[in-house]
């Protein structure tokens, strides 16, 4: 019984994880872009003869040393990483930087990581919502329950709210919605 219960509770993290519902996350380190070093670009590796998602995957440098085995996930969204890539499994799907350290976790939306509009993207970092720009750096902390992609140089934030269930789509619903700007000050 002690063991259907496990394997329930692990499949409900999964399923979480991949309708971009934030999970408890214990004593993870977290590490922060420190050099942007395009001239060392990573590009993926994996079994058999060609990638599809699943696939056990890794990383080399352009010098064909391993930077992350093989094996080490199976999913590498990027095939090339200059500064930062998503990679993970079904149940965890993150950031890391061209050494393999976790930079964040990535915001599941539409089927897939977050898209990229007015120049960022929504993150999560112990269960709150920030904002990454193109080279994967935050930009806005996370510090948001829920947190709407930016358009036209805005975004409607909230630092309380509920994710309301409606069949295989979720909705934010809070009563103290406000505005940011793309650094993340408060707009009236």
């Amino acid at each position: 019984m002690k063991a259907i219960l496990s394997l329930l509770a692990l499949l409900g993290l999964a399923a979480s994880s991949a309708f971009g519902q934030t999970k408890e996350i214990e004593s993870i380190q977290y590490s922060e872009i420190t050099e942007l070093n395009p001239s060392d670009t990573l590009f993926r590796i994996y079994k058999g003869e060609w990638y599809q998602m699943g696939v056990p995957c890794g990383y080399v440098n352009q010098k064909g040393d391993t930077i992350i085995p093989i094996g080490t996930y199976r999913y590498c969204i990027f095939d090339t990483v200059t500064t930062y890539a998503i990679v993970g499994d079904p149940s965890d799907f993150h950031a890391i930087d061209q050494k393999g350290n976790r930079l964040y976790e990535v915001y599941w939306f539409d089927n897939g990581p977050d898209y990229l509009k007015d120049g960022l993207f929504r993150i999560i970092r112990n269960n709150k919502i920030g904002y990454a720009n193109a080279q994967g750096e935050i930009v806005i902390e996370p510090q948001f329950d829920c947190a709407n992609a930016f358009e036209n140089g805005i975004a409607k934030v909230s630092f309380k709210c509920d994710l309301k269930q409606f069949g295989e789509h979720r909705k934010m619903k809070s009563s103290s919605w406000f505005y940011i700007d793309k650094t993340g000050i408060r707009i009236n």
